[in-house]
């Protein structure tokens, strides 16, 4: 999502302040660094790679083979063809007596052996499954023969139970794309954007690029793809993020939004008990790998590999590079409230605390007193400050407040108890949601730590919300657990009729522990222009949120047309309404199918993107033009969306590209030119993982409303939509105020009106009346009406309360 800015803003051989620094590593070395890091992570997970390692096996087939072997023996058959009497052979002769029992070793030994290369096996076979992609190209709707096949031996061989990390032995590497198409392919995506003469000069570069350094760059990256996981993730993760010396808050994070219309219960505190103790269920879930893994369209699984570190993470600053830490485990969660931090323990001697004990503890936090010692309310101000900044900060932190930061630090995640209400009124229904975005996004600077994973943020009304950071993994991965947490906590824990966690309360359970900061004088002038600079960066963001209500899905399924290519194309007529002129358009999209992969760009403004808006512009062209072209954009995007996902797109290779150009101390012109583009449009679909967790036919308004990140140029947009239900399109747009040329709000009105253009060729020319009128104040009085008290087997809400 927010990783548009990160791309753009990335220099790997600049400081913040614009000194050089040598990447002195010889590039072999940084390859080799990579591979060892791939096995590193693999030896530290060794249980969990013993129990997957034998998927599509399981240990108990291990005993199955060796007691048929030795039936085998019992009846005088010879199953390994004389194999054990030679293991017998070598094995420490220990007497007559022991004669059986070195039959038996030798039995065990012969049947590890063969269970092994029969694992070996499989895992190859279904590895070499896994690489064909022909199912991706295939139009919606349709199955070949070749792919039917495919499909039926990747669920022979895939076995019956499997846990959240079972294929990721079996998952293939990304490849590395052919260098000629990538250049190419990004050739074609500048041309609709670029005058005449800028192409020329753009082609003659790329020309050069590819007699001159090309061959050697994409070498050096093939070695890489051999010996590490990934060729470009990790680098990925380093030089995007971790290099980054800006602030996290906006440019970094993105925050995830609570239900829209619904709030269970207004009780604060019940709902941060039930709340955290959904996300600590889907801890103990992730930990015992009892989560299923991903698998796209129903068949193809997704790497899991980013789950690993969802909690007990920080990003901790370093001066030239952060570092990613990771705890096993953590049995408290930090908590941040009216500028005083607390230190929750989340467990008892008998295990997880229950939702109403833990509700019992924030509320203890909340009606305590105790005013904020100085600076420590603005303290969190530093995790927004520039990276540099803080990490030299925290130095001095560490030796003054040591127990209270790693407190902090340690914590499984972090929570805000917000002291003012959020979410949807029915006084002013946009201005509202546009302020909820906004406390999501930046809060008010020193209200979120923003190097935690993230930060569970729960207001005064009761609203939720999140705040992640984005180095560690990418929105699917924080998705999946938010829709967990929001279907547990109103679903399977519920609340009691006067709003509060369902239980009783524990006073045996010590007091919340409050945390006390020792901060020197020359820390304070630190927070102050710490907070003074996230002050500035949160003011200056303009955040809109609207749910387009007048279609969703289900139009766009019956036009026999791709949601996500639909809303694509809406965006470019939108943005060239706004700015009369296209740019460049980036639109992430992962690329799980391989092992350690991330994300991918899809590059959106494509030239038939482009004639499309052109005709709708035009007077003159007729609706069956329109529609003929509309329908060619959005079939260009689909190729460029699968191309993307299969490991063939553009910007991913030609950053691994740059990256070597760098350590060999390789000028390229071109590659110089291709990273100091500026993504003026930066859009991402939040995407609905766990449908079966919700009943959208019934109950749409039990959906999340998604989430958003800020613009990637100070002169663009970010833009997020998720498709809710059948019939609703959540878009979140962010900009800032500081550009003239942009306004969310207008570009807002613009998507409104290009959906409704594009959907009236699909109409007869009549725009589709609204399923309902969104934000309009009789709707949002109708939604304040009381919910149907509804049961779906063992989930019900039980009281809710709207906004």
């Amino acid at each position: 999502m927010a990783e548009a800015h990160q791309a753009v803003g990335f220099r790997p051989s600049l400081t913040s302040d614009g000194a050089e620094v040598e990447l002195s590593a010889p590039v072999l070395q940084e390859i080799y660094l990579s591979g060892l890091r791939s096995w590193k992570r693999h030896l530290s997970r060794f249980w969990n790679d013993f129990l997957t390692g034998v998927f599509p096996a399981s240990p108990l087939s291990w005993l199955f083979l060796f007691s048929a072997i030795q039936l085998a023996w019992f009846l005088q058959l010879d199953p390994s063809l004389g194999l054990m009497e030679k293991i017998k052979e070598l094995l420490p002769d220990w007497g007559g007596q022991h004669h059986r029992l070195r039959g038996v070793l030798a039995a065990a030994l012969f049947a590890s052996c063969l269970w092994g290369a029969l694992i070996f096996t499989l895992h190859v076979a279904l590895r070499l499954l896994l690489s064909y992609h022909g199912w991706l190209l295939e139009p919606h709707g349709a199955m070949s023969s070749p792919t039917k096949t495919w499909l039926a031996l990747v669920r022979i061989f895939s076995g019956r139970k499997t846990m959240l990390f079972s294929y990721q032995r079996s998952l293939p590497r990304q490849p590395v794309p052919s260098v000629q198409d990538t250049v190419r392919k990004y050739l074609e995506s500048v041309r609709p954007i670029l005058s005449d003469e800028d192409f020329d000069w753009t082609s003659v570069l790329a020309q050069e690029f590819l007699r001159l350094q090309a061959s050697l760059l994409q070498w050096y990256l093939q070695l890489k793809s051999w010996w590490a996981s990934n060729y470009v993730s990790d680098w990925w993760e380093e030089f995007v993020y971790l290099r980054s010396r800006h602030s996290l808050m906006v440019n970094s994070n993105y925050y995830m939004m609570d239900f829209l219309y619904v709030t269970p219960t207004p009780v604060q505190a019940a709902r941060a008990g039930n709340a955290v103790h959904a996300l600590l269920l889907y801890r103990h879930r992730l930990n015992r790998q009892e989560i299923l893994p991903t698998l796209l369209m129903g068949m193809r699984p997704l790497c899991s590999a980013q789950y690993e570190k969802i909690f007990n993470t920080t990003r901790i600053p370093g001066i030239q590079k952060d570092h990613i830490r990771h705890l096993r485990d953590s049995r408290h969660v930090a908590v941040f409230h009216r500028g005083r931090f607390f230190r929750v323990g989340t467990h008892s001697q008998s295990g997880l605390l229950s939702p109403r004990a833990l509700e019992q503890q924030f509320q203890r936090i909340l009606d305590d007193p105790s005013p904020a010692c100085p600076q420590e309310e603005h303290l969190a101000a530093l995790t927004a400050a520039p990276r540099d900044v803080w990490a030299q900060v925290r130095s001095s932190l560490k030796v003054q407040a040591e127990d209270a930061l790693e407190a902090v630090e340690g914590a499984a995640f972090f929570v805000s108890l917000d002291s003012e209400p959020a979410g949807l009124t029915r006084e002013d229904p946009a201005a509202s949601l546009d302020a909820y975005a906004r406390a999501l996004l930046a809060g008010r600077g020193h209200d979120r730590w923003f190097d935690k994973s993230f930060t569970l943020i729960v207001f005064s009304n009761g609203k939720l919300g999140l705040s992640v950071e984005h180095s560690w993994a990418d929105c699917p991965i924080s998705g999946h657990m938010w829709e967990f947490t929001l279907a547990t906590e109103c679903f399977q824990l519920g609340y009691s009729a006067d709003g509060h966690c369902k239980g009783h309360p524990d006073p045996s359970l010590p007091q919340p522990q409050r945390l006390y900061w020792h901060l020197p004088e020359k820390i304070h002038l630190s927070i102050s222009l710490a907070l003074r600079g996230a002050k500035t960066l949160s003011g200056n963001i303009d955040c809109h949120v609207f749910p387009f209500s007048h279609f969703g899905k289900s139009f766009i399924k019956r036009c026999h047309l791709s949601s996500d290519s639909f809303v694509q194309m809406a965006l470019q007529l939108a943005h060239f309404r706004d700015r009369g002129q296209f740019c460049l358009t980036y639109e992430s999209t992962m690329t799980r199918l391989f092992l350690e992969g991330r994300t991918e760009t899809v590059r959106s403004c494509t030239r038939e993107a482009c004639n499309f808006v052109r005709a709708m512009e035009d007077k003159e062209k007729t609706e069956p033009q329109r529609r003929a072209l509309f329908r060619l954009a959005v079939e260009k995007h689909q190729s460029l969306l699968k191309a993307a996902m299969s490991g063939q797109g553009v910007d991913r290779h030609l950053f691994a590209l740059y990256i070597v150009s760098q350590f060999l101390h390789l000028r390229s012109p071109f590659l110089d030119q291709v990273h100091s583009e500026q993504w003026q449009l930066a859009t991402s679909q939040i995407p609905v993982q766990q449908i079966h967790l919700f009943d959208v036919h019934n109950y749409p308004d039990y959906v999340s409303s998604g989430g958003g990140f800020g613009p990637a140029d100070d002169h663009g947009y970010g833009v997020s939509y998720i498709f809710m239900g059948d019939d609703t399109i959540t878009f979140h747009i962010s900009s800032k105020k500081s550009s003239t040329k942009t306004d969310s709000h207008r570009l807002g009105q613009h998507i409104e009106d290009a959906l409704l253009d594009v959907a009236s060729l699909f109409q007869e020319g009549q725009r589709p009346k609204p399923r309902c009128e969104g934000l309009q104040e009789e709707d949002v009085g109708h939604r304040c009406g009381s919910l149907p008290c509804h049961t779906r087997g063992s989930r019900a809400p039980t009281k809710s309360t709207n906004f």
